[in-house]
């Protein structure tokens, strides 16, 4: 049997090909099927959580937010072990997503539910740490997580549903805080979704070519020639509602200033994506990071000015 080298096994996206090459085997695996290299999936879960700590003017809360970053980076990790588990035999079509552990065989089933279990149990610890409301809130995202890998079989807009999960902490974050003002929590929530399908529209532009001669069904895909056009409603839609998020919070023109730096950034996203380059798709999407912080900073100035 040949032996896998170091980094061969690396997919395309890895952010951490050095660290992650150096791992033994075993080890190197579970971190890829986690996405450990790639840490640009848990800051976008993360930093919803962010805005619904710092909107809710309770101060900076470190300590919350130390270990709300904990079960973003567990959960995103048993989220990506349990669709890599449903999705195995779709990925073995893909070329990007083919290398994956549990796709190429290098991990096995049981080991990647065993794997699955461990990182829920880092979630379970997080979970405890909040109040009781803010647990039944972070609880009411299962349904929805399990549901997500079998979106893009049955509808072109799986990127909505991710919307919705992939900013729920969100909600955990500013019900652990307070239970008011859900007009503009729900605002909030509404733009962060928008902004979630924006930024995976442009993550899906890598796979197309594949997706199509496979079956998977994706909003780049449904979008056509109209990517860039959709990306930037999606994103004008996400302003907008975070915009209305901060006057319900407290109507102060001042207040919606504070949005500009974001708004600036994705519109720069919009004028750049050049679906052309394979790599111009990647950097945009992995840039929401820097979108992300710019929103949390926004947050933080008028629910704590």
């Amino acid at each position: 049997m040949n032996e896998t080298r170091p980094g061969e096994d690396i997919v395309p996206d890895s952010e951490h090909r050095g660290l992650v090459a150096r791992l033994p085997q075993r080890l190197r695996d579970l971190a890829q099927l986690a996405r450990f290299d790639r840490p640009i999936g848990w800051w976008l879960l993360f930093w919803p959580c962010v805005w619904g700590v710092w909107l809710t003017g309770a101060g900076w809360r470190w300590e919350l937010l130390a270990w709300l970053l904990t079960g973003s980076i567990a959960m995103r990790g048993a989220g990506c072990v349990y669709n890599d588990i449903v999705d195995a035999k779709l990925d073995r079509q893909v070329a990007r997503t083919a290398s994956r552990p549990v796709a190429s065989g290098r991990v096995s089933r049981k080991l990647a539910w065993a794997w699955l279990l461990t990182l829920c149990g880092v979630g379970l610890l997080v979970l405890l740490q909040l109040r009781p409301l803010a647990q039944a809130v972070a609880l009411a995202s299962i349904a929805l997580v399990a549901a997500y890998p079998f979106m893009k079989r049955i509808t072109w807009w799986p990127q909505a549903w991710l919307g919705m999960v992939f900013t729920w902490g969100l909600l955990v974050g500013w019900t652990q805080l307070r239970a008011d003002n859900w007009d503009a929590l729900a605002a909030m929530y509404a733009g962060a979704a928008l902004w979630v399908i924006g930024y995976d529209t442009i993550y899906a532009m890598q796979d197309r070519e594949d997706d199509a001669l496979v079956g998977i069904r994706s909003s780049a895909l449904r979008l056509g020639g109209h990517v860039r056009g959709g990306v930037a409603g999606f994103y004008c839609g996400a302003v907008a509602l975070w915009g209305l998020a901060f006057w319900l919070y407290r109507a102060d023109w001042l207040a919606l200033l504070a949005l500009l730096p974001a708004a600036c950034h994705l519109g720069w996203q919009v004028a750049t994506l050049d679906g052309g380059d394979p790599g111009n798709p990647l950097d945009r999407f992995r840039s929401n990071r820097w979108a992300g912080a710019l929103v949390a900073a926004a947050c933080f100035v008028v629910g704590n000015a």
